[in-house]
């Protein structure tokens, strides 16, 4: 698997878009810190120009790179739900990243628990993350599935079984409260 893990972290460094096995569900994943990659993307996907991508993290510092400040109170509620299966919307006032957040000034941002997927990107860096599907459709549970969505559009895939699962969870931390916006794979909030 490792030898998988550093032919994958190349594709991505070079720009390549693929599907993956997340922690809930396949995923078109790519890095979040190349905006041509970012915009291939939600052409591939036919996302929604307004609609930001969830963004997978490696280590909770991760959200430096992003110009994230977290308060002691934010930090201690992200560490009862990272890592796991839930996605926190977080204030993002780096310009730079506008090609991410699309005027929405906030990213959602998910620490993994998957080992591999860690291990991924320990060695990508943050990488956008959806579910496989165009939007609209039904999530890819499968890689067959995601192939006849995107054929050779997507860069490579990578195969993870059948994926049966709902989204991740994700929420918002307001005034030391976690909002949940959308249910998903985590009933422990």
């Amino acid at each position: 698997m490792i030898k998988n893990i550093i032919n994958i972290s190349k594709l991505i460094r070079c720009n390549g878009i693929g599907v993956i096995p997340t922690d809930t569900i396949y995923g078109v994943a790519a890095s979040a810190l190349s905006k041509k990659t970012v915009s291939r993307a939600y052409k591939i996907l036919k996302r929604n120009p307004k609609k930001p991508f969830i963004i997978l993290i490696g280590s909770i510092k991760d959200l430096a790179i992003f110009g994230v400040k977290i308060d002691k109170s934010t930090e201690n509620i992200l560490k009862k739900l990272w890592p796991g299966k839930v996605s926190v919307i977080l204030p993002i006032k780096a310009k730079k990243f506008e090609y991410l957040h699309r005027e929405a000034k906030t990213l959602a941002f998910r620490l993994p628990k998957k080992k591999t997927l860690i291990s991924l990107l320990k060695k990508t860096g943050p990488l956008i993350s959806t579910s496989a599907n165009p939007q609209g459709k039904k999530p890819a549970q499968s890689i067959l599935e995601a192939k006849k969505y995107f054929g050779d559009q997507i860069d490579f895939y990578i195969r993870g079984g059948k994926m049966i699962s709902l989204p991740s969870t994700l929420v918002e931390i307001k005034r030391g409260q976690v909002n949940v916006l959308r249910k998903g794979a985590t009933e422990n909030i």
